[in-house]
């Protein structure tokens, strides 16, 4: 049977056997994932930091941490706050980070919950970004915020270890009512943009037929001007040769019934047309000829007799201004003479004795003056009539 020797060697083999898989495998040996760092720690204390793959640890004094992901991660942030126009809006914002693999040690230790710094960086950020823009710049804005956003947390979160690799502002919600007023402003904006562009079109296309209808009627009237000098020519013609035939006092009414056949044979050749002529017996063409002839002779007449009457009115008018002065003139001499002879039969003061005049001097000319109611008179006629009437008090002889 087995010595002693052999049965302690058995024991000592299952023991070790025992020990390398059963706890003590996990207390030596432990893996890491790819993408995922174990920081080993000794007595509570950092140790080192085991990358991927087999790791080994010293059993029974050393400890492992929770893997540490080297994945990138992303944080969403939904910040409500208030724009410079007091309009209240809610901005998603989604933060994308990863640990620094060369600062693992600090993304472990130095901060205790990662995601609520990140959190509370953006917060402080955004609202303080909004709170200088009004809604419409923070539509605008929105690249704007997402980078100011990213400059801060790099800045902020490299010293714990994290570097920030993209932020983005997904949206910016209002209030529900603000949103309907956009909705309407803009749905009226673009209504009048619509009424501009259809109005813009309608002058466009009115401009264009304006154009065609006056460039066509310029070219009918070329034609028509044309067709009708071709038919003078034509009708100059054939009075000339009438004329010389023989024929010259019935040419016109031959032209005339020509022309008259002519007329039918257009409306005739036109099933739609609406023309009536009249009359309608070609043997009624020469008085038709001589109403035409005498309507225009009587406008002529008619006419003249107009314009001698307006000459004759124009004549008695200047004949009666001149009957009208003439009156006025008599009246006033009339009114001047009564004055005066009124003014020398009032008695008059007794005067001091006159002196004898010397021998070489002659008396001066009586002057006569009119009283203050004739001159008010004389004053309201032509400068002409009171000429007159001052040279006929001139001229009267003196009164003694």
């Amino acid at each position: 049977m087995f010595g002693l020797g052999t049965i302690l060697t058995i024991v000592i083999i299952f023991v070790v056997l025992f020990l390398l898989f059963g706890g003590l495998r996990t207390s030596i040996f432990f893996q890491v994932h790819t993408q995922e760092n174990v920081i080993v720690e000794r007595f509570s204390k950092f140790l080192r930091v085991a990358g991927p793959g087999l790791n080994v640890k010293a059993p029974f004094i050393d400890a492992l941490t929770k893997p540490i992901s080297l994945r990138v991660q992303q944080l969403e942030v939904n910040i409500e706050t208030k724009t410079k126009d007091n309009v209240f809006v809610t901005i998603p914002v989604a933060v994308q980070y990863v640990v620094d693999q060369h600062a693992v040690v600090d993304a472990y230790y130095k901060l205790s919950d990662p995601e609520d710094q990140i959190r509370s960086y953006v917060f402080d950020t955004v609202r303080s970004a909004l709170s200088g823009l009004t809604l419409d710049t923070a539509f605008e804005s929105k690249d704007d915020i997402a980078n100011t956003v990213e400059q801060r947390l790099s800045q902020s979160m490299a010293e714990y270890g994290f570097r920030i690799v993209n932020t983005l502002v997904t949206d910016i919600s209002p209030d529900q009512r603000v949103r309907d007023s956009m909705n309407a402003i803009n749905a009226a904006q673009r209504e009048r943009d619509a009424a501009q562009s259809l109005a813009q079109a309608d002058k466009i296309k009115r401009v264009t037929q304006a154009e065609a209808e006056a460039e066509s009627k310029r070219l009918q009237g070329e034609g028509v001007a044309a067709q009708r000098k071709a038919i003078a020519s034509g009708i100059a013609e054939q009075y000339e040769m009438l004329r010389a035939a023989g024929i010259e006092g019935t040419a016109e009414q031959l032209l005339l019934m020509t022309q008259y056949f002519d007329t039918l044979q257009d409306v005739a050749r036109n099933g739609r047309s609406n023309v009536l002529l009249l009359p309608s017996n070609p043997g009624a063409l020469g008085d038709l000829s001589n109403e035409i002839r005498t309507s225009l002779l009587t406008s002529y007449e008619s006419e003249q007799a107009r314009r001698d009457g307006d000459a004759r009115a124009q004549q008695e008018a200047s004949r009666q201004r001149a009957a009208d002065e003439r009156a006025a003139a008599h009246e006033a001499r009339q009114e001047a003479a009564y004055q005066a002879q009124s003014a020398q039969q009032r008695p008059q003061p007794a005067a001091a004795p006159t002196q004898p005049a010397p021998p070489h001097t002659r008396p001066a000319p009586a002057q006569y003056e009119l009283p203050e109611s004739a001159q008010q008179f004389t004053g309201r006629l032509p400068q002409r009539l009171q000429d007159q009437v001052n040279q006929f008090l001139q001229q009267r002889p003196p009164q003694v």
